[in-house]
């Protein structure tokens, strides 16, 4: 018996949708599996916690420990993104100014939740232990340093760092070539 659920177990979930080679650990904790849309390639390691509205495209990893908290917002993860462990991105949260009360337990008209989508781009990686908050985009190509705060929208192809975050450089795209082989690669296969 391996770590990940069986094709059989992926069927029970109740998974929205879910693609071809898809490796969720058996320790990942699962609510609303009904609103998850997995793509093809994908590996979500021990003890993450997908909640909520998400879609996830092609070849994505998910490392240990890591928190998707979508509510009834919407958290999107683009094709070749790897979120490190540790990280919690949340597309939805409580109004944390004193206006308000939080916490799931106290009824809502008491509470102001903060809402947004959270669009990962292709390409993307995110440092271990960062935190992404609502309404963020981060473009196509962008590197996250660990422990970094996302609290506003990161440009494509850069590199990004810190508490909040910041751009410090450009990215290289050469990884785009590698991409291109790796398709040309699976066409070949197919063509077999």
């Amino acid at each position: 018996m391996t770590t990940y659920y069986s094709e059989e177990e992926l069927r029970r979930l109740g998974l929205r949708e879910y693609g071809k080679e898809v490796y969720i650990s058996r320790n990942c904790s699962i609510y609303n599996p009904d609103k998850i849309k997995l793509g093809s390639h994908i590996r979500i390691d021990d003890f993450t916690i997908l909640s909520g509205n998400i879609e996830f495209y092609d070849y994505i990893h998910i490392a240990v420990y890591t928190s998707l908290f979508a509510g009834n917002s919407k958290i999107i993860l683009d094709s070749y993104s790897g979120i490190s462990s540790r990280t919690a991105i949340y597309a939805e949260s409580d109004d944390y100014s004193g206006e308000f009360m939080t916490n799931p337990m106290v009824p809502e008209k008491y509470r102001r939740i903060q809402s947004g989508e959270v669009m990962i781009g292709k390409h993307v990686v995110i440092g271990t232990g960062s935190t992404i908050l609502p309404g963020v985009s981060v473009g196509e190509g962008a590197s996250v340093g660990a422990m970094s705060l996302i609290n506003h929208n990161i440009e494509p192809w850069t590199i990004n760092v810190g508490i909040p975050c910041r751009k410090v450089k450009e990215r290289s795209r050469k990884l785009l070539e590698y991409e291109q082989r790796l398709m040309e690669d699976l066409a070949l296969k197919q063509e077999k």
